[in-house]
């Protein structure tokens, strides 16, 4: 399947999202998928998402190049830069903010280029207590193979298993190729897989893939894709929840129920509160 990014305005910018769509709602447990850019922020156009509500799922950014500064409802303050991992897991309930750092601020201008991924719960975790997590690039295992740059970002795969704790059996892997190559994945990942083309082309089946575009694999566990030089992939995925999950806004839940509570519960202002802010993005 061949997925266009589609853009969607969130203010200040316009993002592409990749995922949800019509035909396919997950990826494994990966249920949305935007991509931030490239482009450059400085004095009138800062990155500022303000405070707003998440349940029942994980947050992962992941950037190519530049820096957000994360702060949530459980105290955590913390600067994400390219190749880091910052991983934010609602379940019950939490509040944060994502900005352009203060050191950025500065009257300069500076590249944004990344990906915000949610990874939803498993039915057991929905309603765990919120904590966030953070992995700096120098801590996710980074290797070569067949001529390809890879990066273990999450779960498992390729034999080799990333230090950001998850909750379900899933992976994302970053994958640069500086020449011409082929990319087997076959016996290395679990689970439905799809590929995002962050940079350069990707051929299969005689069709050419573009940055900007994702696949998603008709069949588990193999896929093998021709690379171009200069391409930079992510791929993502992992073993399907038993359960439906649904959506509204920025809520997921295995219950209809519960999204219905979380909109009450954000309209009347019941959810934690990031510290020192008092930004507020109402309820759609």
């Amino acid at each position: 399947m061949l997925v266009e990014e589609r853009q969607r305005d969130i203010g200040r910018f316009l993002v592409g999202r990749l995922l949800p769509f019509r035909e396919k709602r997950l990826v494994g447990p990966f249920t949305f998928i935007d991509h931030m850019g490239p482009t450059e922020i400085g004095p009138g156009q800062y990155f500022d998402v303000d405070q707003h509500p998440h349940i029942g799922l994980s947050t992962l950014t992941y950037l190519l190049e530049g820096n957000i500064e994360h702060r949530d409802s459980t105290g955590a303050v913390q600067i994400v830069g390219p190749g880091d991992v910052g991983f934010m897991s609602a379940g019950k309930g939490v509040a944060h903010t994502e900005r352009t750092p203060a050191k950025q601020r500065d009257g300069g201008t500076y590249p944004i280029h990344g990906y915000q991924v949610w990874v939803a719960l498993p039915r057991e975790n929905e309603e765990m207590e919120p904590e966030f997590s953070f992995i700096p690039s120098a801590d996710l295992p980074h290797w070569e193979e067949g001529g390809l740059r890879m990066t273990l970002v999450a779960g498992t795969g390729f034999g080799r298993t990333s230090p950001l704790r998850v909750f379900s059996p899933l992976f994302m892997v970053d994958i640069y190729a500086k020449e011409a190559s082929l990319l087997d994945i076959e016996g290395q990942l679990e689970g439905e897989i799809a590929v995002v083309v962050t940079k350069g082309q990707v051929q299969e089946g005689g069709e050419t893939i573009h940055s900007g575009q994702m696949l998603i694999s008709k069949t588990d566990d193999t896929c093998f894709l021709s690379l171009e030089a200069d391409t930079r992939l992510l791929l993502f995925g992992g073993q399907a929840l038993p359960e439906e999950r649904f959506l509204f806004w920025n809520f997921v839940s295995s219950s209809k129920q519960r999204l219905e509570q979380a909109k009450k519960d954000w309209a009347q202002r019941r959810f934690p509160r990031v510290s020192g802010d008092d930004t507020y993005i109402a309820l759609p």
